[in-house]
């Protein structure tokens, strides 16, 4: 029998195994695709009274779920809630944060109509890389299962390829015994900026 702590379950998973070695309690984060807020009540844990998480969602029925599920745990005080767009974070956000999760796709329980999109998406990625600060970590959990998540894993994997390998390490997670459709996940932490070479 495996132990609990360390299944390779999912790319979700894995994602939140690596946050939770990385994040520490006083860091700053951004849940660029709020949802439910699930992943957003995590991030609060993480990074404890002294930290904040921004979240970013377009949806109302996101904004709402994800403030009940703060406020029921008393981590409400600890997160920014935006209703815009994750492309516009560079707005909002001025401080360098330690780490930035894309879980792209649709809302859980919404309207799947409405889903992340590749233009905006890309967008996104190249904000979080800039904002992130040195050892920062990014994590982006795609879904190539529907068309626009096919798009956004076609956009991603030639962009995070051509990443400058003195400034980012990268890691592209994928389960080789799934289906085509399988989530994937891919990992980068910040070396360096482009101005430290």
């Amino acid at each position: 029998m495996i132990e609990e702590r360390f299944q390779l379950r999912s790319a979700r998973w894995i994602a939140a195994d690596y946050l939770e070695r990385h994040l520490k309690p006083g860091d700053r984060a951004i849940d660029a695709t709020m949802g439910n807020g699930k992943d957003t009540e995590r991030l609060c844990q993480l990074v404890g009274d002294t930290g904040r998480v921004y979240a970013f969602d377009v949806q109302d029925q996101a904004i709402s779920s994800t403030r009940c599920r703060l406020t029921q745990e008393g981590l409400i005080g600890r997160a920014v809630l935006i209703r815009d767009g994750h492309e516009h974070m560079e707005e909002y956000i001025r401080e360098p944060v330690q780490a930035v999760v894309f879980n792209l796709g649709w809302l859980p329980g919404g309207d799947h109509a409405v889903t992340t999109k590749t233009a905006t998406t890309e967008r996104a990625v190249d904000a979080a890389l800039r904002i992130l600060c040195p050892g920062g970590i990014l994590s982006v959990c795609v879904y190539p299962g529907h068309k626009e998540g096919e798009k956004e894993l076609r956009m991603l994997v030639p962009k995070f390829e051509r990443l400058d390998v003195r400034c980012f390490a990268v890691l592209y997670h994928r389960f080789l015994n799934a289906s085509d459709d399988a989530p994937r996940l891919f990992l980068i932490q910040k070396i360096r900026t482009n101005t430290e070479l």
